[in-house]
């Protein structure tokens, strides 16, 4: 093909050469005068040569333009479902977010809920053991008591025994007696003030 182009390339330009130097020779009228046998030359060449290129070359020019025409309608689809998966992905991710967020709340939620719940059951044992320890101090406290008193008893029946021995040994008349017992009291009064 590109052989059958050459061909008729060279044989127009063969064809041409001897009447453009018949002309060259003899010069009739200058640069811009009319030359009836160039024009004729000159536009079968032009036709040879746009019958040769619509021939071979346009529809090549025409196959590669298309092929681009094509390559770009194929990049802008393929960009446009790139475009729509990349909305879609977004779309997910951000459904994926807003489910974490959720999540995230509701685990913060929980953990604030244990967390009071473990509060509130470490008041209600601290309450609990502050009662046991104050049932155990009153109760204690009351044995303590019941200790003194009976302590108490003892050495109030123990002076009042030795009171009356006392007087018993001095048999004396009630003036006497409890004038005894008054001495005897007062001399035990310091010692029972230091227990």
């Amino acid at each position: 093909m590109m052989r059958n182009l050459l061909t008729v390339l060279t044989a127009s330009i063969a064809a041409a050469l001897p009447l453009a130097a018949q002309e060259a020779q003899a010069p009739k009228g200058g640069l811009l005068s009319p030359n009836g046998g160039l024009m004729v030359w000159t536009l079968v060449i032009f036709f040879i040569l746009l019958f040769i290129l619509s021939r071979f070359a346009y529809p090549k020019i025409l196959e590669a333009v298309e092929a681009r025409d094509k390559a770009v309608e194929d990049a802008l689809a393929a960009a446009k479902k790139d475009r729509e998966e990349a909305a879609s992905l977004l779309a997910e991710h951000r459904k994926a977010i807003e489910s974490a967020r959720d999540e995230a709340q509701k685990i913060i939620a929980d953990a604030r809920a244990s967390g009071e719940k473990v509060r509130t059951d470490v008041i209600e044992q601290a309450h609990r053991e502050q009662q046991t320890m104050l049932e155990r101090a009153r109760a204690e406290i009351i044995a303590e008591r019941d200790r003194a008193m009976a302590e108490l008893r003892k050495q109030t029946v123990e002076l009042a025994v030795r009171a009356a021995s006392k007087v018993i040994e001095r048999n004396l008349d009630v003036e006497s007696n409890r004038a005894v017992v008054e001495s005897f009291l007062a001399s035990i009064a310091p010692a029972g003030a230091k227990r």
